[in-house]
């Protein structure tokens, strides 16, 4: 592998020498460079797995390790205010002509600065970013030679990618680049139907479509330095996987070689690394008229503490204007979003999933190296600086060295009250029923003493109390305005009994599901061993719902995924 590594660079470096020299010699290198390059990219075998390249495991750690990453998501067609790229499936002759010939005249980004949004991503505790260089429709957003539909023949007229790259590299932020070798504009100038499914020419197979898809990643991964991040979207996988991993084996990718659910987060957590993307609202590119109801920052805190509590990275998706401007109402959201990072950011770097994610509304990480383990206290609303609350934690039991701390918090001052130390300091006792916790905010965050956000405890040398049961969901039949659903218990733990039901919910849409978050829960029942159970509840019908089984132990509860069921 490192042979592989150092005869990439080589191949590179030479490439980059005779580009220096004249344009007739630049594209004969480029031809016998990309030959070069695909004789060493391995064919991929059954599994989709490219021979011996893959992810490499220390990469994946990473991912493990930095797990929040902001999302780009833009194009030509920002300026429409449009679905990005997908206005093109079943669009007319003309529409799909004014896309290719008018659209690239009028992009001018001239507001268009990468640090502003790199610096933003950093000041959020955000590890990576990643710019959609190439979306379905097929405009490319770099110097490319393999189209004339990019962004060199705008009015802009230059490298955005190079730009920021340049600015992550500037600023210490890894890179990330997403790509679609689905590209619209090259079916259609082969005479195929513009749709995603199938999508004709294959990006798989067809040999001239896969020279061209090889030829942009090429671009990609030779032209700009180290690439730390790479984001397939669509067919053409494993072709991109084989460029992508001969020249930077170092890459990671995401989607296309591990778990990455879209806009949602999994009920119960995949057991090896996953990502999930997902956007402010329920559009991944600008959208002017600013109907969808925005995720507020508690919100987006809320989603990013589950995803770190099932071992998951969150990549968090912005719309850069046509003019190449944040968009001031999801800014905002981003600087709620930095300034809780800013205080409790241990708790989401560096983190494993606890021996549960949550006790209700109460989530859990875990330090990686150490018996630390950060408890995140959620839907506590208005809660003043000065104003003590009481917490009971069924899953984590303390020791003789275990101590409390209030992330950003000194736990001796609250302002303006006189207090002593003793009055500020955190409290925590164990007792039968579980551990104790008592506190106040303590730190001033905002003008007013209220604070929205979760507050974060620290509590370091603890132990689990208990051994988790295990529940998952069975199937479900929606008919005449009822569900039937089936679930099993696999273990009860170390529990001797425990209780068994389900919970669900109205499933609002691909987009939207996030925004729901509240669970109806059926009666529960008690079970002493493993095994099948069921129940049937009456719903309104004509809508889908989310459902998951759930199991209650003496300390903790556990639930099954997200399953979904459709009621006539």
């Amino acid at each position: 592998m490192m042979f592989r590594r150092f005869v990439a660079w080589g191949l590179m470096i030479a490439l980059g020498l005779v580009i220096a020299l004249g344009s007739n010699a630049a594209c004969m290198a480029q031809e016998e460079f990309l030959e070069d390059v695909i004789k060493q990219a391995n064919a991929a075998d059954d599994t989709g797995k490219v021979g011996e390249l893959d992810n490499k495991p220390e990469r994946l750690e990473w991912l493990r390790d930095n797990g929040f990453g902001m999302f780009l998501h833009w194009g030509v067609d920002a300026q429409l205010g449009s679905v990005i790229s997908h206005t093109l499936v079943g669009a007319s002759d003309d529409y799909v002509q004014r896309y290719v010939t008018e659209l690239p005249k009028t992009f001018y980004p001239k507001k268009w600065d990468a640090e502003e949004y790199v610096l933003l991503a950093k000041s959020c505790g955000m590890k990576y970013i990643a710019l959609t260089t190439k979306h379905h429709s097929g405009f490319c957003l770099w110097d490319t030679k393999t189209t004339d539909f990019n962004v060199m023949n705008t009015p802009y007229g230059k490298d955005i990618v190079r730009e920021f790259v340049d600015a992550c590299h500037q600023h210490g932020l890894a890179v990330g680049l997403y790509y679609s070798p689905e590209d619209f504009l090259y079916a259609y100038k082969h005479g195929e139907l513009i749709k995603r499914r199938p999508h004709r020419p294959s990006p798989d197979s067809d040999p001239e479509y896969v020279k061209f898809v090889q030829a942009q990643v090429t671009e990609l991964m030779a032209n700009y330095g180290d690439i730390n991040v790479f984001f397939i979207d669509g067919r053409g996988k494993k072709t991109t996987k084989e460029v992508v991993w001969t020249l930077q084996p170092d890459c990671l990718i995401t989607r296309g070689a591990i778990e990455s659910p879209e806009q949602t987060v999994p009920g119960q957590p995949p057991e090896e690394v996953w990502e999930t993307c997902m956007t402010l609202g329920t559009q991944w590119q600008y959208k002017p008229q600013q109907l969808d109801t925005l995720k507020d920052g508690d919100r987006v805190v809320e989603i990013l503490i589950e995803t770190r509590a099932k071992g998951g990275a969150l990549l968090l998706n912005l719309g850069p204007r046509p003019d190449g401007f944040i968009n001031e109402l999801q800014e905002d959201i981003m600087r709620e979003v930095a300034l809780w990072n800013f205080v409790n950011r241990e708790a989401v770097i560096d983190v494993r999933p606890w021996i549960v994610t949550n006790e209700e509304n109460i989530w859990f990480t875990r330090n990686k190296d150490e018996d630390t383990v950060y408890v995140f206290l959620t839907r506590q609303k208005n809660w003043d600086r000065k104003d003590r609350r009481e917490f009971v934690i069924g899953s984590v039991s303390a020791t003789e060295d275990t101590t409390m701390t209030v992330l950003g918090h000194n736990g001796q001052v609250v302002e303006y009250t006189g207090w002593e130390p003793e009055k500020a300091a955190p409290l925590f006792e164990q007792k039968e029923d579980g551990l104790h916790l008592s506190l106040v905010p303590g730190q001033r965050l905002l003008n007013s003493g209220a604070w929205r956000n979760p507050v974060v405890v620290k509590l370091t040398n603890v132990k689990p109390s208990c051994k988790p049961p295990l529940v998952v969901n069975g199937k479900a039949k929606g008919k005449d305005g009822q569900i039937a659903f089936q679930g099993e218990l696999k273990d009860l733990g170390d529990a001797d009994e425990v209780l068994v039901g389900f919970e669900y919910q109205e499933y609002l849409g691909f987009a939207e599901n996030m925004y729901n978050d509240e669970w109806t829960a059926t009666e529960l029942v008690k079970m002493g061993k493993p095994g099948a159970f069921t129940d049937t509840v009456k719903v309104p019908g004509n809508k889908t719902y989310q459902w998951r089984a759930v199991v209650k132990h003496p300390r903790l509860k556990m639930t099954g995924d997200h399953s979904k069921v459709s009621v006539k």
